[in-house]
């Protein structure tokens, strides 16, 4: 009788769980940045965009490292009270890595990190979830920016379409998304189609510590696995 394969175990996955011995790595690697670099920001960041992102450390990699990651992790590193903290005043910085955010020490002078991260900005389409900066409603009629192939696609996103002619039309009007909504996944790709992007990636300074000095730029944001370059 052949052997029954229904109970054999098959290993989906064979990566391992990133134990202390990767946190202790990234917080020698924090408190290393800290003996190197004169000051410390804090960010929070809005519609994350890897690529983007990357880009942005590549262009600032010879005079500063970036740690985005486990904010639990990254305070350790600093220290989370007067009592522990690695240097001076650094505990205040630790007391805002909430929510999406990071930090990234560097030697580039105040006046020119403030006005790259003031510049840093990135427009996309909205992701599922996301919300919608503006009402977006289509009107009964043809629908000219569609070829006539797309037309069953269309209507798997619930959209009113016919083709007539060749031409796909709208038989009723139809709202995509609606201001200060989140995004259903059918809008997501509506927009997407339609050439709307609603999303913007952002970084917003936190604080800024050196030496002999600490500033508040904003109130800081929550949670995330540590990476640092």
């Amino acid at each position: 009788m052949p052997k029954s394969k229904r109970n054999k175990q098959v290993t989906l996955s064979k990566t391992t769980k990133k134990g202390r011995g990767h946190k202790e790595v990234i917080i020698n690697a924090i408190r290393d940045a800290a003996e190197k670099f004169n000051s410390v920001y804090v960010f929070s960041f809005e519609n994350m965009r890897n690529k983007k992102l990357k880009e942005f450390r590549d262009e600032l990699k010879a005079t500063s490292r970036f740690f985005l990651g486990s904010n639990k992790v990254m305070q350790v590193a600093l220290g989370r009270s007067a009592s522990d903290e690695i240097k001076p005043n650094l505990y205040k910085v630790s007391k805002l890595l909430r929510g999406d955010a990071g930090m990234v020490f560097t030697n580039i002078p105040k006046e020119e990190v403030e006005r790259l991260f003031n510049e840093f900005e990135e427009f996309d389409f909205a992701r599922t979830g996301g919300i919608a900066t503006e009402k977006v409603e289509l009107k009964e009629g043809p629908l000219d920016q569609f070829t006539h192939e797309m037309e069953p696609f269309l209507r798997k996103q619930g959209m009113p379409v016919r083709l007539n002619k060749g031409v796909v039309e709208l038989v009723s009007d139809f709202v995509v998304c609606e201001e200060g909504k989140p995004l259903s996944p059918e809008a997501a790709r509506i927009l997407r189609l339609m050439g709307v992007k609603m999303a913007t990636f952002k970084l917003n300074l936190i604080c800024r510590w050196s030496a002999d000095d600490f500033e508040l730029y904003i109130d800081g944001p929550g949670d995330s696995d540590v990476e640092c370059s």
